[in-house]
């Protein structure tokens, strides 16, 4: 009975105040970012650009029943900074842009999605890239070095995983974010799985679905740990720094580090991985019979 009752205040009261909630917060986002991107460049259009995104991105946090602690705020992301996250869902932008703003690099979505993505690079210089062309990733590290060149621009903010990973580990950060210089700030994101799981499956759910489900739960809480601003060591390539910041936010957020490639749940296992898993098993398996030759 209780879980029917919890069934019915779920589906039948918060579900339809949050679906107005998030109608309300994007459709002001929407209409808010078309009308300052009709604006030249200005001073006065980046505070209202802040203002919108600010603003829609709480109500938005609040139609998904979001309750976020924030840890070390002293350590936010400044401005002409890049601010790198672990990433368990698209709601991890709202979780981080309702406590300041940040200029977006991600991946080109449809759909609702894509409506939201368009209308946001109206206000601000947002860079989004298809994954499948090889051009825009060029482009894509050069308009990051042009970014951090201005000291005054909003912080980057960039998942270096390159995909949603379930809440429990961190995975391989990509380099490219690591080469382009600049100083890099860590920040770690735990969702709370008990009132509500926050992971996105985007192989299995589209984002009207996974939103409907995450509406339908009970909260969405979690903690975000904003750590010490780290730059690149001397001699250190951008794979050792890539996997030195991925391990700080590991241990901070209290998740599983591993070396895989998070995008291999969608592709096959190259087959020079699957070389190199075969030579050190095979190398396991030869100093393990030396081991015992020795012994008899």
């Amino acid at each position: 009975m209780v879980w029917v009752l919890g069934v019915i205040v779920r589906y039948c009261v918060l579900l339809p105040l949050r679906l107005t909630l998030a109608f309300i917060g994007i459709s002001l986002f929407v209409i808010g970012t078309t009308l300052v991107g009709q604006l030249p460049r200005s001073s006065l259009k980046n505070l209202l650009s802040e203002v919108v995104h600010l603003t829609c991105c709480r109500i938005c946090v609040r139609a998904l029943s979001g309750t976020i602690h924030y840890h070390n705020r002293q350590y936010r992301p400044q401005k002409g900074g890049i601010c790198v996250a672990n990433h368990t869902s698209p709601i991890d932008v709202l979780i981080l842009t309702t406590d300041g703003c940040y200029t977006m690099v991600g991946q080109v979505h449809g759909g609702l999605m894509g409506i939201i993505q368009r209308a946001m690079v109206k206000a601000c210089p947002h860079v989004w890239f298809e994954r499948s062309e090889m051009k825009d990733r060029h482009l894509v590290i050069k308009r990051l070095k042009e970014h951090i060149a201005h000291k005054k621009e909003l912080p980057i903010l960039i998942f270096p995983e390159g995909t949603c990973i379930n809440n429990t580990s961190v995975m391989m950060f990509k380099k490219g974010s690591f080469e382009i210089g600049g100083t890099i700030h860590p920040v770690a994101i735990k969702y709370n799985p008990q009132f509500g799981d926050a992971f996105w499956n985007s192989s299995k759910y589209n984002m009207v679905s996974y939103l409907l489900r995450v509406m339908t739960s009970w909260a969405i809480v979690c903690d975000v740990w904003y750590m010490p601003p780290m730059t690149r060591e001397e001699g250190e390539d951008a794979v050792q720094f890539a996997n030195r910041v991925k391990s700080a936010i590991a241990v901070q957020g209290g998740l599983t580090e591993l070396p895989w490639d998070g995008g291999l749940k969608r592709a096959k296992v190259k087959d020079t991985f699957k070389e190199e898993q075969q030579k050190n098993y095979s190398k396991m398996i030869v100093g393990n019979g030396s081991l015992e030759s020795e012994l008899d």
